[in-house]
């Protein structure tokens, strides 16, 4: 296997010898390169392949948020980190659309471990030969939303309020109804009526909202041509009732606050990749959709059979150019295949795995066979003993 390439950034001397050191016992699958500026970094980005990128964030001359933002741009398929102190909510808004993931400074050795070996997980497949052919064939891949590429500038800006981002959404009518309706639908439980966007953003926190709002504006950007194997609505509802019982799960099993809202973003966004192959190869995926009904196999076996490549690929292909947090692109990538997902833990790969099953139980497709659940992952996760009582959460929830 190709040992992967890590490059760190950081203009502190001692900073870089201390991970040069922490470095040490992985260097049999990675190779790491170190530099002192974002200079340095571009010209060793534009030297050589590399496949992760951790940056500091506050450097002298171009900052880490700078050189981040030039690396999406010019090399999109490496996996961007930031390493940052827990004050600089400035830097995280500024970064917002460009950081897969945050690292907080400091950082014990091995939750840096772990992010690097999930990340080189996910770049494997990102760059898989096959992903590239896919990518070719679709032709130009959709470009963010304009609410949301709106929403994304107007929250790296250090003055940014709730009451920006509602005035955002309430320019444009469309989304400001689509969001309320959901709002104030069974997905989300809150058991009051909720009648303007300000109070929806105060209610629900940005990250929800923000995912809401990239999701009216795929499925309506995207929106393919009708056709009667494939629904739009189906697809919508899917995907919302995936999000929401992927928050329960995790509400259940942790106390963060975090963590619910950033399953369900992934949830949310974990079956895009249909949307998008089906949007742009209708007639391929029109025959992908019609031999897993002949068959009675799941979506994923029959795309990989006809088209060499998954939903999840796709999705998380697109996820991750458009710069999305790396556990929603690891839950889009991984939903169907969590066996090559290292290091097992409850994480958002898992959880939106297990309700993406969950919901298939309740909701039996009478044409495709059913994604099986993956045990053995969830027991090695230690959450085996756990699928049970999220099932009958979930058939609590009735959506």
């Amino acid at each position: 296997m190709t040992k992967k390439t890590i490059l760190f950034v950081d203009d502190e001397p001692n900073i870089l010898a201390g991970l040069q050191r922490m470095m040490r016992p992985l260097r049999q699958d990675m190779d790491f390169y170190f530099v002192e500026s974002g200079e340095e970094a571009l010209a060793s980005l534009a030297a050589h392949q590399v496949d992760v990128i951790v940056s500091d964030m506050r450097m002298p001359g171009m900052d880490g948020a700078e050189l981040l933002a030039i690396v999406q741009e010019k090399f999109p398929q490496t996996i961007r980190i930031m390493l940052t102190g827990q004050a600089d909510e400035e830097a995280i808004l500024r970064t917002v659309g460009v950081v897969h993931q945050y690292i907080a400074k400091p950082s014990d050795p091995e939750t840096l471990k772990g992010v690097l070996i999930r990340a080189c997980a996910l770049q494997s497949l990102m760059r898989h030969d096959h992903l590239q052919s896919l990518a070719t064939r679709i032709g130009s891949l959709p470009s963010l939303p304009a609410v949301y590429a709106q929403l994304q500038r107007k929250l790296r800006e250090p003055e940014c309020s709730l009451a920006d981002i509602a005035a955002i959404l309430e320019q444009d009518l469309a989304m400001s109804a689509k969001v309320l309706q959901l709002v104030n639908s069974a997905f989300f439980g809150l058991y009051k009526n909720i009648d303007c966007i300000a109070r929806a953003v105060n209610l629900l926190g940005l990250d929800t909202v923000r995912a809401l709002v990239l999701s009216v504006g795929v499925f309506t950007e995207m929106r393919p041509v009708t056709a009667a194997s494939f629904s739009v609505h189906a697809l919508w509802h899917h995907s919302m009732g995936v999000a929401a019982f992927a928050k329960k799960i995790a509400q259940e099993e942790t106390g963060s606050k975090e963590l619910p809202d950033n399953v369900f973003i992934a949830g949310f966004m974990h079956d895009i990749g249909k949307l998008l192959l089906f949007a742009c190869l209708p007639e391929q995926y029109a025959e992908t959709i019609a031999w897993a009904g002949e068959h009675h196999l799941p979506m994923y076996q029959a795309e990989q059979h006809i088209l060499n490549a998954t939903h999840g690929d796709a999705g998380g292909y697109l996820l991750g150019l458009w710069g999305l947090p790396g556990s929603v692109v690891e839950a889009a990538v991984f939903h169907h295949r969590l066996e090559l997902y290292p290091n097992p833990s409850f994480c958002p790969a898992v959880i939106v795995h297990a309700a993406d099953t969950i919901y298939h139980m309740l909701h039996p497709d009478q044409h495709f066979g059913s994604p099986v659940l993956n045990m053995p992952y969830l027991e090695q996760a230690g959450v085996g003993d756990r699928f049970a009582h999220w099932l009958k959460l979930c058939r609590q929830m009735k959506i």
